[in-house]
């Protein structure tokens, strides 16, 4: 199992320690380092700042917006960070929600299946730099030949030779078709919310992926990154702590993600069998009783959505993790003793 130390996207302000927590990963043998965005910080800045202190971890971003750049922009970030590192680039993508992308990027949120096959078409033409980039649309016509047009649009190829022409994308995706397209078109998935208990139920829709004319990828090479809280804990008494401290945040995306009306992640809770619990869980948080929401979450839940223990059980867990297809797993994690922690338990 593989490990990825994740930073997030910034909160208010600037996070503090973060050099120690890269230097530690570093040193403690994990895979990768991942960055992220919402609508404040942006994920590639990070990467090439603290990155720039290491030789060995790979830069990931989980995830980029598709509509925070255009697809030939997102590539020029790739290609750039992709030389200065080394060649240790893995660019996660996704589609982020309507309320971000209509919201705070001024773009139609609709059509997201059709919108990333475009991005990640284009990302890779310009990663191999074969010829001029073009793309017939709908979404992200190169050359731009729209009514507004003034006729001079020229393709083009980038002006610099990518270090690599095939930098892994990952995608991250929820929804049935859209984790089926996964499969398909892309080199890893960074799922939310993906555990032992619920990785049946994204079985046959990886498969269907696979199965596809011209899939990139086959179970045995398609990189799965799941997200988890990892805690090695003293006793079961510390267990139960960190347990309920961890409820606000289930409930957060169970309830507080999006709008009432579309929440994606709620989604994932229905159909892990959740429908009537993450219904109640909404009313309550979208009505301002966060405490009331939180409360409603069962410890078992977040045992299954979490890897906490003492050292024994984290090792356990890890494993059946593993046993779905899980490859990596990205933690967010506090401290560089933390880091070594989790390491020495894990690796």
């Amino acid at each position: 199992m593989k490990l990825g130390l994740q930073l997030g996207y910034w909160g208010a302000q600037p996070p503090t320690g973060v050099a120690e927590l890269v230097a530690a990963a570093e040193e403690s043998g994990f895979d990768a380092l991942f960055a992220a965005e919402a609508w404040g910080s942006d994920a590639f800045t990070p990467l090439a700042w603290w990155g720039r202190e290491t030789s060995r971890l790979r830069l990931g971003t989980s995830i980029v917006q598709m509509s925070g750049r255009t697809p030939t922009s997102i590539a020029m970030h790739v290609l750039t960070l992709d030389h200065l590192s080394g060649g240790r680039v893995v660019l996660g993508l996704g589609v982020s929600g309507p309320q971000v992308v209509e919201g705070w990027y001024g773009a139609p949120f609709a059509k997201p299946l059709a919108r990333t096959r475009e991005v990640v078409d284009i990302v890779r033409q310009v990663l191999a730099r074969q010829g001029p980039v073009t793309n017939e649309g709908p979404h992200h016509p190169l050359p731009y030949d729209r009514d507004d047009a003034t006729g001079m649009g020229k393709a083009l190829k980038p002006i610099v030779h990518p270090l690599r022409a095939d930098v892994p994308i990952w995608l991250g995706a929820e929804g049935p078709k859209n984790v089926a397209q996964t499969a398909e078109i892309a080199d890893g998935w960074i799922p939310l919310f993906y555990t032992p208990g619920s990785a049946h139920l994204y079985r046959d829709w990886l498969d269907e992926g696979f199965a596809r004319p011209g899939a990139r990828r086959s179970r045995a090479d398609f990189e799965i990154a799941a997200s988890c809280h990892l805690q090695v804990v003293a006793d079961a008494a510390e267990k139960d702590r960190v347990v309920q401290a961890m409820k606000p945040t289930v409930a957060l995306y169970m309830g507080g993600m999006g709008a009432k009306e579309q929440n994606f992640h709620k989604q994932v809770f229905v159909r892990m069998g959740h429908e009537a619990l993450a219904d109640e869980v909404q009313e309550l948080y979208l009505g301002g009783r966060k405490d009331e929401a939180a409360a409603l979450i069962p410890d078992s839940l977040v045992d299954d959505l979490h890897i906490i223990g003492e050292p024994a059980e984290v090792r356990e867990k890890v494993a059946a993790w593993e046993e779905t297809g899980v490859t990596t797993l990205l933690l967010s994690l506090r401290s560089a003793d933390e880091v070594r922690r989790v390491a020495d338990a894990v690796l």
